[in-house]
């Protein structure tokens, strides 16, 4: 099991299951409703207090995700990202100012978890078709289908934000994070994990052939 930075600076954590990474090829049979929300439902688990408190100062704070930069070339290499990003999202989102709403707070939220932007671009795209309002049958809710409880467990309680767009986000953010440092890493679990589905290959494998579609290739960075 390793862990590294992507070219966009975020964590990349391996997959330690073969048959995982074997399927990425193969199609997907939950990629082939997009509307649809496929989520099984993240369990209820207990937690200890030290983790509920770190989960809750998480889901904190939630500021306007403006994307800061430390230098120009970052924020330039930002900017191709979106464009490209952008782009590949317009038949689910036509309108440019959701579509650059929706993604800048996708990449903030995912860097401020330490996770592969394209990793959530593909849960979301698994877990709800990129809508906002989804509901599951179990009732998980919004575009990283949240399971209400967690706004008991760590939040205000009030499981109706999360149907707000940062609010759904960061919380999905936050929950992956923590089912990845609860598997120690291990992707294939933690996906498993977050869908109710743990140790299970379907879900995984849907997840990760649909974030192929979401990585970034910035030619024009590699090529200086």
């Amino acid at each position: 099991m390793s862990t590294g930075r992507s070219a966009n600076g975020a964590l990349a954590t391996g997959v330690s299951r073969r048959a995982c990474l074997a399927a990425l090829g193969a199609p997907a049979v939950w990629l082939a409703a997009p509307t649809a929300a496929h989520a099984g439902g993240q369990i209820e688990e207990p937690l200890a207090d030290s983790v509920r408190t770190a989960l809750h100062l998480a889901v904190s704070n939630s500021a306007p995700p403006e994307p800061e930069f430390a230098s120009t070339d970052a924020r330039i290499r930002y900017l191709r990202w979106l464009g490209t990003m952008s782009d590949r999202l317009r038949s689910r989102k036509p309108q440019w100012e959701q579509r650059r709403d929706f993604l800048q707070t996708v990449w903030y939220e995912s860097r401020r978890a330490g996770l592969d932007v394209s990793l959530v671009l593909g849960l979301i795209q698994v877990e709800s078709g990129f809508r906002k309002y989804a509901v599951s049958s179990v009732g998980a809710r919004g575009y990283m289908q949240v399971m209400p409880f967690w706004v008991r467990l760590i939040g205000d309680g009030d499981a109706g934000k999360l149907f707000h767009m940062q609010t759904n986000l960061r919380f999905g953010c936050v929950i992956m994070r923590h089912y990845l440092e609860r598997e120690r890493g291990d992707l294939f679990l933690a996906l498993g994990r977050y869908n109710g589905s743990r140790g299970q290959a379907p879900y995984p494998m849907a997840v990760l052939g649909a974030q192929r579609k979401w990585v970034f290739e910035d030619r024009m960075y590699a090529a200086a």
